[in-house]
Parts: structure tokens; C-alpha cells; sequence
């Protein structure tokens, strides 16, 4: 049986990892007022895939990583980014470079696949949700998805 020691890891190791997703919760709004937990994070967007669903995307407008760019939360957290000048988008994911926003629970799966896509590629998106995809709806829910990581992936290129 594996320690829990040893999967445990310092926050620190987000600064280098490959992708980051931030997710959401209901103390979002007191986390990002942390300026000693936020001052920790020292993510790169040139080389990392970084992303959020619903209000983690408080995080990443606190951490300066969706200015000029639009997002996708969800509809309790919109507001709160519009008061901070975000433009929101009506829509459940949108990605620009290597920072992508998902808005609402169920848009998880499109920042997912998002990661998945620009890691492992197209086909890798397929098999890891013919295993999830709602059983008798998998061809109609995976052809959303897709479509969804592959507009928001391509709508707003890498610069």
C-alpha cells in the first residue's frame, strides 16, 4: 500500500508542472484575498497549460492570467468578475494560448479535454471519453465536446 507521504506534494510543485487546473468552491472569493497563498504561485502560461472552472477563474484574473482576454465562469462568479473588469462570456469554455476558462459544473469535461487534446492529442480525447460519455448518448456528447475544445482552442490562436 502506497504511503500517503509519498504522493503528497508541496504547493510549490504547481510552479512547474505541465498543466494546472484551478476548480471552484465557495470560498474562492477568501482564497484569492490570500496574499501570502497567492504570492506562491509563479505559473508560466509560455509553457504550462493553465486553466479554471467556474470560480477558479477568480484565481486566475487575481493572478493576472486572463487580462485582455475573454473567460468563461459560472453564473454566481460572473458577477464578481465583471466587477473586476473581465469580460465573460456566455458560453461553457474558451481558450486562448495556454490559458483556457470553463463555466459551470458539467464544462469540467471540456477543460479535460482540453488538456488532454493539446497533451496527447485528438485520438487520446476520444478513447478518454467513449469512457465517460453517457451510455447510449456517446456519440452526440463526445461530438460536443470535441467541438467545444476545438473552438475554443482555435478561436483565439497561441501569439
Amino acid at each position: 500500500m502506497e504511503s500517503r507521504s509519498t504522493t503528497q506534494q508541496p504547493l510549490s510543485v504547481v510552479n512547474q508542472a505541465d498543466a494546472v487546473l484551478f476548480g471552484s468552491g465557495k470560498l474562492t472569493r477568501t482564497v484569492v484575498q490570500d496574499q501570502q497563498l497567492m504570492s506562491r504561485f509563479h505559473l508560466q502560461p509560455s509553457h504550462q497549460l493553465i486553466g479554471s472552472q467556474c470560480s477558479g477563474a477568480l484565481i486566475l484574473k487575481h493572478l493576472g492570467l486572463v487580462e485582455n482576454t475573454s473567460i468563461c465562469t459560472d453564473l454566481v462568479t460572473r458577477s464578481w468578475l465583471l466587477e473586476l473588469g473581465a469580460d465573460v462570456l456566455n458560453q461553457p469554455f474558451v481558450a486562448t494560448g495556454n490559458v483556457a476558462t470553463a463555466g459551470g459544473c458539467f464544462s469540467a469535461l471540456y477543460l479535460a479535454g482540453w488538456v488532454i487534446y493539446r497533451s496527447l492529442g485528438r485520438e487520446a480525447v476520444l478513447e478518454a471519453l467513449s469512457y465517460v460519455a453517457p451510455v447510449g448518448d456517446q456519440q452526440s456528447f463526445i461530438a460536443s465536446v470535441i467541438a467545444g475544445v476545438e473552438q475554443g482552442i482555435f478561436r483565439f490562436p497561441a501569439t
